[in-house]
């Protein structure tokens, strides 16, 4: 079966040796006309980390989105047309943010998170607070943070039996999660310019139960978050 954090690391690789061929071909001018200026630019950012989305197996509605708006802002490169990318930066930049949180929500109807005090379902752009869970059966959720974020404290709760997960999307914002040292927790949180990492410090007197685990997995794009404990 098919590894699918080798396949990341894979599409990683090629993606770093056809950046270190662009490079060497920068230094030694190899690239003709204007084209350096095109290959090193920020539209040829989003449609690189587009393709690693694709090619990577991972969120490919984001990958497509990402190309889609690095490739519109790339036409006036190649032809005289009377607007420039600093006319329409911000409106492309909300047109393709809505339509990630769009395909997002379909998405995860096919995976619906029940209502209620056991989830997370939260959603923070331009802005973000504190919440406090207490239940002792938690199991979940979702978050989402665009220029903004908000802190979840889980100190007093308790995780529910199983697998549960959080499903994380943030983009120039961030999220923090305080939990109990003793939880059990593993982060598959893909970051682009951005990290998600569990500080948290294990207790000698920590006993983790494997019976209960919380997963914490998603997208960040130049933002992230972080899971510490008191």
């Amino acid at each position: 079966m098919e590894n699918p954090k080798n396949n990341k690391r894979a599409v990683l690789g090629l993606i770093l040796v056809i950046v270190g061929f662009a490079l060497i071909a920068a230094n030694f001018n190899l690239f003709p006309g204007g084209w350096r200026h095109i290959v090193f630019s920020w539209q040829a950012l989003l449609i690189l980390l587009g393709l690693f989305f694709l090619l990577s197996r991972e969120a490919h509605a984001t990958g497509w989105i990402l190309i889609g708006i690095g490739g519109f802002f790339m036409i006036p490169r190649f032809w005289d047309i009377p607007w420039g990318w600093h006319e329409l930066f911000w409106p492309a930049l909300l047109l393709g943010l809505g339509a990630i949180l769009i395909v997002r929500g379909v998405a995860q109807r096919k995976e619906p998170v029940d209502d209620g005090p056991d989830y997370i379902d939260d959603v923070s752009i331009f802005g973000g607070g504190d919440r406090v869970i207490s239940t002792q059966n938690f199991k979940g959720g979702r978050v989402t943070a665009i220029f903004g974020g908000s802190k979840y404290n889980m100190t007093h709760a308790q995780l529910a039996k199983g697998r549960n997960e959080i499903d994380i999307f943030t983009m120039f914002g961030g999220c923090k999660f305080i939990i109990p040292s003793d939880w059990e927790i593993r982060i598959e949180v893909l970051s682009i310019f951005g990290g998600f990492s569990d500080k948290r410090s294990l207790r000698k007197d920590d006993l983790r139960d494997p019976s209960k685990e919380l997963i914490i997995k998603g997208i960040a794009i130049f933002g992230g978050g972080d899971v510490v404990s008191f």
